[in-house]
């Protein structure tokens, strides 16, 4: 039966995706409007502004996923009509019906669908992340960890979290549930670090992980549960750090405390700096010496 819904809220979303010359996948908004059973396209347009939003509070630009167009409407008897509209990519379309009518039925097919979709693209991200070095998913992880933190410090803002002693209270509480009970003072005196150290930039690629995916959960789980002051939004964060230590624990891995300390990732961004213009310098001499020749 769910195979069943499955093939059917793919094959009714494939039916409209549409290609662009250089192969690249795309739904026109107001066919999905019309598919997502919207009668009127304004009645859509709200809908369409919360999934930007929603864009661009998750890192990415908004004018990559919502680009505006013109969509040719046909009407009764063959003769089409320009309208204004925008080519959504798939990230756009999963976002959209995640904002819309939930009572729909055709929505849960939606986010079946697009789910389903974004899952397989994120698989194929992640063959992709496994090939690179050690100190590029540092590079990559810190980078995604610093703007989720952001994310997080506002969440909590709005969840009663207030001033940076707040903040700084409910880290910790973050930091113990992962850490079995150690805050930031005492994952700094375990793992060796001096005191102008931070934590984050001497974590190994694993290490990160586990914070990243405390970080997005706890968000998550904050705006899901509409906590409203700071004690629930710090047991929160306690719990759903506990929960990322429980799972690692399950699977066999090694908790996070006991991860050794690397290197710290401002060298390694410098030295990716470093070695990039190095090559940029290498090949431009070679372009010199190239033309000399001719």
């Amino acid at each position: 039966m769910q195979n069943n819904l499955e093939r059917l809220a793919h094959d009714t979303f494939e039916s409209i995706k549409q290609t662009d010359d250089f192969g690249n996948e795309f739904w026109y908004a107001r066919a999905l409007a019309k598919l997502l059973d919207y009668a009127e396209y304004r009645n859509f347009i709200p809908v369409i502004e919360k999934a930007k939003v929603a864009c661009k509070k998750s890192g990415y630009s908004v004018s990559d996923h919502f680009v505006e167009v013109h969509e040719e409407i046909r009407h009764g008897k063959g003769a089409t009509q320009s309208y204004d509209s925008y080519a959504l990519s798939r990230y756009a379309c999963y976002l959209i019906v995640q904002n819309a009518d939930a009572s729909k039925s055709v929505i849960a097919n939606g986010q079946t669908y697009f789910a389903i979709q974004t899952r397989k693209q994120e698989l194929q991200d992640q063959e992709s992340f496994n090939q690179l070095k050690e100190a590029e998913k540092r590079l990559l992880l810190r980078n995604e960890l610093k703007e989720h933190n952001k994310q997080l410090v506002e969440t909590a803002q709005n969840a009663g979290v207030e001033t940076n002693l707040d903040f700084a209270i409910f880290q910790n509480h973050g930091y113990k549930g992962l850490y079995g009970g150690l805050d930031a003072k005492g994952i700094h005196k375990h793992k060796g670090l001096q005191k102008s150290q931070k934590i984050l930039d001497h974590m190994n690629s694993t290490e990160l992980a586990a914070n990243l995916f405390r970080a997005t959960q706890t968000e998550e789980k904050l705006k899901r549960d509409e906590i409203q002051n700071k004690v629930q939004a710090n047991q929160t964060h306690y719990e759903v750090g506990k929960k990322v230590r429980e799972t690692i624990q399950e699977l066999g891995g090694t908790m996070p405390e006991d991860l050794p300390t690397v290197e710290d990732i401002q060298k390694l961004e410098r030295k990716a700096k470093s070695s990039e213009k190095k090559l940029i310098k290498k090949n431009a001499l070679l372009k010199l010496q190239g033309s000399k020749h001719d």
